[in-house]
Order: C-alpha cells, then sequence, then structure tokens
C-alpha cells in the first residue's frame, strides 16, 4: 500500500484547521448547533438503554457453558457500541445534510483560492435544501439494505462473532462516502459516477474514512469532528481533482 494512500489523517486536520479559521467559523456554528442538540438526546438514551440492547444481541448460554459469557460479553459490548454509534452518527448527517452541503460548498471555494472569506447567505442554504435532502434519500437507501442484513446477522448466533468488525469495516467505507459526497454533490457528480471515483481511489478513501470513524468516537471532539470532516474530505476531493479527475468505466 502506497503511503499517500494514508493521507486521511493529513485530510481530516488541515479540515479541523480550516474550519477554525475565521473566514469559515460562521458556517460550523450551525452544523455544531445541530450537532450539540442532537448527540445530546441520542447519549441521553444509549446511555439509559445500552444494558438491555447488551442482553439483547448476547446468545443464551446453557449453564455448563456459562463461563464463555466472561469473555463474549465485551466482544457484545463492541458489537452494540459500533452499532449505536454507527446509527447515530447517520442520523445526525441526515439532519444536519443541508448545512454540511453549505459548508462544503464554501470550503472548495476557499480551498480553491477564489475567496478566503465566502459571505453566509440564507438564501443560498435554503436553496440547496431540497437537492441535499434528495441526496440524503440516495445514501439512505445505499444504507439501509446492509445495515439490515448486518443487523440480522447480529442476531444469528456464532455468526454474530463476525458481526462487529463488520460492523466496523462498513461504517468506515460509510464514513467515506458520506463525507466525500457532499462536494461531489455540489460539483453535480451522479451517486453512481461518485461510487466508482471513490473506488478509483480506495485506500485514499478507507483512511479518510477510518481516521473519521475513530475521531468521531471521542467524546466532545465529536462535535467539531463532523465539519472538520466536512471540510477535510472537500480538501480530498479538489486534491483529487475532482469531477474531471474520474476514469471512465468501460463496459464489460
Amino acid at each position: 500500500m502506497p503511503i499517500t494512500a494514508l493521507s486521511g489523517p493529513q485530510y481530516l486536520r488541515e479540515g479541523l484547521k480550516l474550519i477554525l479559521s475565521p473566514g469559515l467559523r460562521l458556517f460550523v456554528i450551525l452544523p455544531l448547533t445541530v450537532n450539540l442538540l442532537l448527540f445530546g438526546g441520542l447519549i441521553y438514551l444509549a446511555l439509559s438503554q445500552f444494558g438491555s440492547w447488551v442482553d439483547t444481541f448476547m446468545p443464551s448460554l446453557p449453564e455448563w457453558l456459562m463461563f464463555l459469557e466472561y469473555i463474549l460479553w465485551p466482544l457484545f459490548v463492541v458489537l452494540v457500541v459500533l452499532m449505536v454509534f454507527f446509527t447515530f452518527t447517520m442520523l445526525a448527517n441526515i439532519i444536519a445534510a443541508p448545512f454540511n452541503g453549505f459548508l462544503a460548498e464554501k470550503v472548495e471555494t476557499v480551498a480553491r483560492g477564489e475567496d478566503s472569506s465566502p459571505p453566509f447567505s440564507w438564501t443560498e442554504l435554503l436553496a440547496i435544501l431540497p437537492r441535499t435532502i434528495g441526496r440524503e434519500a440516495r445514501k439512505l437507501a445505499y444504507f439501509a439494505p446492509r445495515a439490515v442484513a448486518l443487523l440480522i446477522l447480529s442476531f444469528i448466533p456464532v455468526v454474530n462473532l463476525v458481526a462487529a468488525p463488520l460492523w466496523l469495516l462498513f461504517g468506515i467505507w460509510m464514513m467515506a462516502v458520506q463525507y466525500i459526497d457532499y462536494p461531489a454533490d455540489n460539483n453535480k457528480m451522479s451517486w453512481a459516477e461518485m461510487m466508482i471515483w471513490l473506488r478509483q481511489r480506495r485506500w485514499k478513501s478507507l483512511s479518510f474514512g477510518a481516521v473519521t470513524y475513530a475521531a468521531l468516537l471521542i467524546p466532545v471532539l465529536n462535535l467539531l469532528i463532523m465539519p472538520a470532516a466536512v471540510a477535510g474530505a472537500t480538501l480530498f476531493w479538489v486534491r483529487e481533482g475532482g469531477k474531471k479527475h474520474l476514469v471512465p468505466v468501460k463496459a464489460p
């Protein structure tokens, strides 16, 4: 794997630095407020229900195998953490989509050197609302059947031992899909083209998705990570040439 494939941490770090710059701070306030309210409510729900969720997924063991419970319990705690975190993050992204799309648009303006302090416009924000909601529906259509398949897998005894790593891998890929889609959509790239673009940069995409996923697990910091990931993904998009660097795929 080439070293350039491991550029995810760099993009996220630069994205965080960029959203804290004077020219873009204003565009972070709205998604940050949405994240704060949403994550506060979801964390309260998770803490109050966490024990019962773990018990639901834990398999029932015969008495002579009860010693295995001490080995399996941490695994199913990890499984529930990954499922809850991933679901909450996707929900937060759906709600914050218009603000994230707007932020990506302004970050791209700055990244291309066109304007270091782009103006804020409520009219412009409202204008992209239908398009961003439609695109989130497309993401949900991609996410839902795969998440349901993993959920079913999580209930099957023995087989569910592989559920946690599969949830983790799927979550990493979805982080890349989620955030790269904002600049791709702003540049009128279709969903199919965007998926091809990501696969043609598979290791870079997974690197970015992995560091974003890990950073979002850190309490308090994760409130800033979402807009930072939007900015980082936009930098990734711009430096990889955007839509004009999509390699055509020949029909079989």
